[in-house]
């Protein structure tokens, strides 16, 4: 594809800045820019091993999803007090507010917070506080969904949805992130069933790391009413056709993708052939701090190295509304703004 001109780019973002957007999987850790991280270090006594803001930029370059997850892990240890939750949160929703997106819905990881000490309640109440401030001040709208550490055991994930429930009003779903190999989601049947029990919806990464087979437990042992991820559904054709009739949403992150390795080149990503086959497929950031861009730099790229037309992001911006936990009221609203915009 010919390299567009920097008129043609700016005349693109235009028509995506203009658009009000869901984002609809964003882990709140990954949002961790290089200059809070180096703040929060300083004001927490943490020794980081990096001397200044550049250094962590060159340590945020990664060959696969186990050595993303080693810098995230790292980084989440300057999150110590309830203040600096709350911080990191509002630092997104601006992010979110600059990109117009005006309904979000975060995961957080609790276990790698819990397990250096820090507590449940501390991580909860900062990014519930800084949420409520977004609606407040800003006009977004969000939902919580706490994720569960697949590579930690199933024991430790129901200990966690214990820990959860004293703050139901508060959390929405659950979901199963970090690394995919080795642990598939009939590892955590037990636990999401706990969750279908208490009212918790849920999702699932999926079909990223793994492959085609683990879209499929998830839905068949989780009863996930999203799929994170999920572009690896295009290697079986029969989950394709299940996927696409019974509108099952996948919250796709295009740069991540590509950043992880998941696709060597953004021209290889499969997003568009998924949207025009008729599956819900959706936009979204996942960890924007360490993957290069938030919400409207991932529709950009889509532009720019997938030729997206109008049609196809308006589709994909409806189906964010579509996908999401928002009521149909609600959805409808923001449908109706999108059709008209």
């Amino acid at each position: 594809m010919e390299k567009l001109s920097a008129d043609i780019k700016n005349k693109m973002k235009t028509k995506i800045q203009k658009l009000p957007k869901c984002e609809l999987h964003l882990h709140i850790e990954g949002t961790l820019e290089p200059e809070l991280m180096l703040e929060l270090a300083q004001k927490n006594h943490i020794d980081l091993p990096y001397s200044d803001v550049e250094a962590i930029r060159i340590a945020y370059q990664f060959n696969n999803l186990q050595s993303f997850l080693d810098i995230y892990y790292a980084g989440a240890e300057v999150l110590i007090e309830e203040s600096d939750f709350e911080r990191l949160t509002w630092e997104y929703l601006l992010k979110c507010h600059k990109d117009n997106v005006v309904h979000t819905e975060i995961f957080f990881d609790p276990q790698t917070h819990t397990s250096r000490g820090i507590n449940f309640t501390t991580v909860i109440t900062g990014i519930h506080k800084a949420l409520k401030r977004g609606e407040a001040e800003l006009g977004i709208t969000s939902k919580v969904i706490m994720s569960f550490l697949r590579h930690l055991s199933a024991e430790e994930a129901m200990q966690t949805l214990e820990a959860a429930l004293p703050y139901k009003e508060w959390i929405t779903g659950v979901g199963l992130d970090s690394s995919e190999y080795g642990n598939p989601p009939e590892k955590f049947q037990a636990v999401f069933d706990r969750a279908i029990e208490k009212g918790f919806l849920c999702v699932a990464h999926a079909g990223e790391e793994g492959d085609a087979s683990y879209i499929s437990g998830a839905i068949d042992f989780l009863h996930v009413q999203r799929i994170d991820h999920g572009v690896r559904c295009i290697e079986d054709e029969s989950l394709m056709k299940r996927l696409a009739s019974e509108q099952i949403p996948l919250t796709v992150c295009p740069l991540s993708n590509v950043k992880l390795k998941v696709f060597q080149s953004m021209q290889e990503h499969n997003i568009l052939k998924l949207l025009d086959k008729g599956l819900v497929v959706t936009v979204n950031s996942d960890d924007p701090a360490y993957f290069g861009g938030y919400v409207n730099d991932n529709f950009l790229a889509l532009y720019e190295f997938l030729d997206m037309n109008e049609r196809q992001l308006r589709q994909l911006v409806i189906n964010s509304f579509k996908a999401s936990f928002l009521d149909k009221k609600q959805k409808d609203f923001w449908i109706e703004k999108v059709n008209s915009g």
